[in-house]
C-alpha cells in the first residue's frame, strides 16, 4: 500500500484539527462556502466528490460482470450480506446505540441525524478501496473486480430504494427528490464519466495509458478526500468541542458492523465452501463502505452541519486501521478456513 494511503488515518486527523482550528479562527470563510448552492447542492463539495469518486471508478472494468458465474459462491454471499444485511444490521445498531444507549449523552436534536448518517455509510459497498485490501490479503483479482463492478451497477438502482426505506422505518422524512439527486450526480453520472475516460485512454494508449493516467489521478482522489473534510470539520468544529465524545460513540456502532459483516461473510463462503483466495476479498468487501458517497449524500440530504455528515466522516476515520484488522485476521486464520469441510470437499470434487 503507497505511504499517503497507509496512514490515511493520521491524515485524517490532521484535517480534523486543521478544519476545526479554521472553523474557528475564519467562520465567514466557511460561511460563503456553505452558502454556495443549487437546488441544495453544495457546489464546491459537489466538485470535490467528483475529484474523490471518479479516479477510483475508472478503475472499473464493466466487461468483468460477463464472468460472475465463475466464483458464485462468493458473489452470492457478497451480494448477501452487502444488500440484505449491512444495511439493516447497521440500522438496528444506530437505533440500538445512538437512540438508546448513547442518546442521554448526545444532543437530542442530532440523534435522528447521527442515525441517518450511519445508514448512508452502511447502504453503499466500498468500490477502489477494496482493490488495497484484496491485495493485501492475496484474493483473487478477477473475482474482487467483478464484485466491485457488479455492487456499482447494483448501486445505482438499489442506493435510494434502500436509504429512503431505512430513513423511513427510522422515522426521518425522507426528502426523495435531494435523495434521486444525489443518486444523479454521486453515482450515474460519475460512473458515465469514469467509463467513458478509461473507454477513451484504453483506445488510444492501451493498458499502459491507463495505469499512467490512475497513477496520478489517485492522489487528486485522496486530496479531495482531505480537502472535504477540512470543509465538514470547519462546519462541525464546535459542536465536536463542545461534546468531544461523540466521535467515539459513533464509531461504536460502526467497529461493530465491520466485524459483525466481515465475520459473516468469511464463515459464509467457508460453510459453502469457496476458496481462501475469493473468500477474504468477499469478506472486505462485505464489511467495508463507499464513504466517499456516504459523505456526499449525508451534505446534500442534511447539510454541511448536520450529525449525518459527521457520521459519515467518523467512518472514514476508523476505515483504514480497521480494515487492515479485517486483512490481518483473514490472513492469519488461512490454515483454519482450509480445514473446513466443505473447503475440502470442494478441493477434493475440482483436483485441487
Amino acid at each position: 500500500m503507497p505511504i499517503f494511503e497507509r496512514f490515511l488515518t493520521l491524515w485524517v486527523a490532521l484535517c480534523i484539527v486543521a478544519g476545526i482550528a479554521l472553523g474557528h479562527w475564519v467562520p465567514g470563510l466557511f460561511q460563503v462556502v456553505g452558502a454556495i448552492e443549487v437546488a441544495n447542492v453544495n457546489l464546491p463539495v459537489a466538485l470535490l466528490v467528483w475529484l474523490m469518486i471518479i479516479p477510483m471508478l475508472v478503475k472499473i472494468d464493466f466487461g468483468a460482470l460477463a464472468g460472475v458465474a465463475a466464483h458464485w459462491r462468493g458473489i452470492g454471499v457478497t451480494l448477501l450480506v452487502n444488500w440484505a444485511v449491512k444495511p439493516f444490521s447497521m440500522a438496528l445498531l444506530g437505533w440500538l446505540f445512538i437512540g438508546g444507549l448513547f442518546a442521554p449523552w448526545l444532543p437530542a436534536d442530532q440523534i435522528e441525524s447521527y442515525i441517518a448518517g450511519l445508514i448512508l455509510l452502511a447502504a453503499a459497498p466500498c468500490t477502489a478501496m477494496v482493490f488495497v485490501w484484496s491485495n493485501l490479503c492475496r484474493g483473487e483479482p478477477h473475482f474482487t473486480l467483478t464484485q466491485v463492478a457488479l455492487n456499482d451497477a447494483i448501486m445505482v438502482v438499489a442506493f435510494a430504494p434502500i436509504v429512503g426505506l431505512l430513513l423511513g422505518l427510522s422515522a426521518i422524512t425522507v426528502p426523495w427528490n435531494t435523495l434521486v439527486l444525489s443518486v444523479i450526480l454521486y453515482i450515474a453520472v460519475p460512473v458515465g464519466l469514469a467509463q467513458a475516460l478509461r473507454r477513451r485512454l484504453l483506445a488510444s494508449g492501451g493498458p499502459e495509458a491507463l495505469e499512467r493516467t490512475l497513477k496520478w489521478l489517485q492522489p487528486v482522489s485522496l486530496v479531495a478526500l482531505l480537502a472535504t473534510l477540512v470543509l465538514l470539520f470547519g462546519f462541525q468544529g464546535d459542536a465536536i468541542l463542545a461534546q468531544p465524545l461523540v466521535i467515539l460513540m459513533l464509531a461504536v456502532p460502526i467497529l461493530i458492523q465491520v466485524y459483525l459483516n466481515s465475520g459473516l461473510a468469511y464463515l459464509l463462503n467457508r460453510a459453502s465452501g469457496e476458496a481462501h483466495c475469493v473468500a477474504g476479498p468477499s469478506a472486505l468487501i462485505g464489511a467495508s463502505n463507499f464513504f466517499e458517497l456516504a459523505v456526499a449524500a449525508a451534505i446534500s440530504l442534511f447539510g454541511l452541519q448536520s450529525g449525518a455528515a459527521l457520521a459519515t466522516v467518523v467512518g472514514v476515520l476508523i476505515e483504514v486501521p480497521v480494515m487492515l484488522s479485517v486483512v490481518a485476521i483473514v490472513n492469519r486464520t488461512e490454515g483454519w478456513y482450509e480445514a473446513g469441510r466443505a473447503v475440502r470437499r470442494r478441493e477434493d470434487a475440482t483436483g485441487a
